[in-house]
């Protein structure tokens, strides 16, 4: 409990304490109460989405009269008048009741979905059309297809350049061939500019699908975020669209699972219709969501039947992969040898780190001066990124901000004062459903065309249009000369540099430098000391959740 009283918040202890007074427990059994109840606090901000517990906490916590106790059971939880208490424990874990609800219904629903299948006739020949007709290898691709076709729930993963949007284009073309009339699909991911990736793979693979023009003109080319599907609140963790009222789509397919959180995926299968299809896209080996829960690896895990990985790279190949799969295998030997040897792809950057970034940002810089169009701009910032671990500390995303921001105006590139100048690219940090501005979003601060004295701040949309607000409407931003790993999830950027801490934290695992080092289309390039490099390797992103055994238990 030591370290959970050093590393918890004041927030944590406020809660624990709030809790504590409530308990009815007094003195010692109080203290130890609430001393758990930090502890969850805690254990909930670092993503998991429970704690484990041991008999003797057990005893003492259903002594209090805020917790009860939950067996894991094939039925959705009952609505009744009894008051819902705050805290639940099932079998040896401990949750606040909201997660435990969104297992609970998760589970059930996700189990309901598997259960409905579509038995298909001449299945094969509609297949070979589509797919190359090979006995040498398995067609992941094509099994993948067959699958979403048959099932009403599926998950299809696999790592860069393995096909994931290719095969779904297939895929709707196929279920509106072999639907007797058409479907009403949506297309989603978690952030704006993953929606824009899965957008511009799906426009570019329509035009050449062995298919009628009628049924390429049935596949939908517009990818909205999750919280545009469901429709976000204001200020609010409720969403327009839930079990009372229904999306109205026959199929949802969703890209980077991976970053969807245990809330999040609860709401969107509870605001599907009961006889929609889901299907869901992602990296297994990626890093989990930054709140709550890991999801695409529990239903990794749970639900095999349903799940297909796809494990032939088309495009991603060279010493970016080598170096990834020697991460991704726990490897760090293998992995430095490959960062180190001569190659123009991976390498090493030790010294003049910010006087190198700084040089990465003067070409999109330079556009602005010469009045480029906002796309060009965009492409050109967009090119390159450099990924922190950390937000705050040394070698963090506040740290290198400042350090370029400082590097830049000494050279004459940016002013040397004021919070907004041509030139501020920014990254949303929270949703604004009233400027429907996401979390993610990322925009660049220019003079405005029609008025060149005035600034205003350009974002480009999934659907390729430019937004611009002034930027006094921009409340929660930051700059973003450099992201944390976990905001560049769903991005892809031709050239990435990865910077490391000076000391080892949790944060740091095999799985976060996994996703850090795929971000990159050409060249990467990391800045760290090998011992941390090494440590990071062999440290693995560990949840505690209860969603698998749930999955697993009423599946039985």
């Amino acid at each position: 409990m030591n370290d959970i009283e050093i590393t918890a918040g004041r927030l944590d202890h406020a809660f624990a304490h709030f809790m504590g007074l409530r308990s009815g427990l007094k003195n010692t059994q109080q203290a130890g109460f609430e001393a758990l109840l930090t502890q969850l606090s805690y254990e909930q901000a670092q993503g998991h989405s429970c704690m484990l517990i041991d008999a003797k906490a057990q005893t003492l916590l259903l002594r209090s009269a805020l917790v009860s106790k939950k067996s894991i059971t094939p039925t959705l939880p009952i609505e009744s008048t009894t008051p819902v208490l705050p805290l639940v424990i099932e079998e040896n874990r401990l949750y606040l009741h909201r997660y435990w609800f969104y297992e609970q219904r998760l589970a059930q629903q996700l189990l309901e979905k598997a259960q409905r299948h579509y038995p298909q006739t001449n299945i094969e020949c509609a297949l070979d059309r589509y797919f190359a007709v090979t006995s040498d290898t398995i067609d992941w691709q094509r099994a993948a297809a067959k699958m979403a076709l048959e099932q009403a729930f599926t998950l299809i993963t696999g790592g860069p350049g393995t096909g994931k949007t290719t095969t779904v284009v297939k895929i709707l073309a196929l279920m509106q061939e072999f639907s007797e009339k058409p479907l009403y699909i949506a297309l989603a991911a978690p952030t704006g500019k993953a929606a824009m990736r899965l957008q511009e793979s799906i426009g570019h693979h329509k035009a050449g699908l062995p298919c009628s023009e009628a049924i390429k003109q049935s596949i939908p080319e517009t990818v909205t975020t999750l919280h545009r599907l469901l429709g976000a609140k204001a200020v609010s963790p409720y969403f327009h669209h839930h079990a009372e009222k229904p999306l109205a789509y026959d199929l949802v397919i969703v890209d980077e699972a991976s970053m969807i959180d245990l809330a999040l995926m609860s709401k969107l299968v509870d605001a599907l219709k009961p006889d929609a299809r889901l299907i869901l896209l992602g990296d297994k080996d990626q890093l989990a969501s930054v709140e709550s829960g890991a999801v695409l690896a529990d239903l990794n895990i749970a639900l095999p039947e349903h799940t297909i990985e796809l494990k032939t790279s088309h495009r991603f190949d060279g010493p970016i992969k080598i170096l990834a799969d020697a991460i991704n295998a726990g490897q760090p030997e293998r992995a430095w040898q490959a960062l180190t040897e001569k190659n123009t792809a991976i390498s090493v950057l030790n010294d003049h780190v910010i006087a190198y970034i700084a040089e990465q940002q003067k070409p999109y810089l330079q556009q602005i001066k010469s009045g480029a169009d906002y796309h060009t701009i965009y492409h050109a910032f967009m090119r390159f990124q450099v990924l922190c671990a950390n937000r705050q500390g040394p070698n963090s995303v506040m740290d290198i901000n400042y350090q370029v921001e400082q590097r830049l105006a000494q050279q004459n590139h940016i002013p040397s004062s004021g919070v907004w100048y041509s030139g501020r690219p920014i990254l949303i940090t929270q949703n604004n459903t009233t400027l429907h501005l996401y979390n993610g979003d990322i925009g660049i601060c220019m003079p405005d065309p029609a008025q060149p004295s005035k600034l205003k701040v350009f974002f480009q949309r999934p659907d390729g249009t430019v937004k611009t607000y002034l930027p006094a409407r921009i409340t929660h931003c930051e700059t973003v000369f450099a992201m944390t790993i976990h905001k560049s999830q769903g991005s892809e950027f031709e050239e990435v540099l990865v910077i490391l801490p000076e000391t080892m934290n949790p944060v740091l695992t095999k799985e976060l430098l996994y996703t850090a080092i795929t971000r990159a289309k050409k060249t990467v390039k990391l800045h760290t000391r090998l011992a941390i490099f090494n440590a990071t390797i062999q440290q693995k992103v560990q949840r505690v959740t209860g969603l698998m055994q749930k999955l697993q238990h009423q599946s039985v």
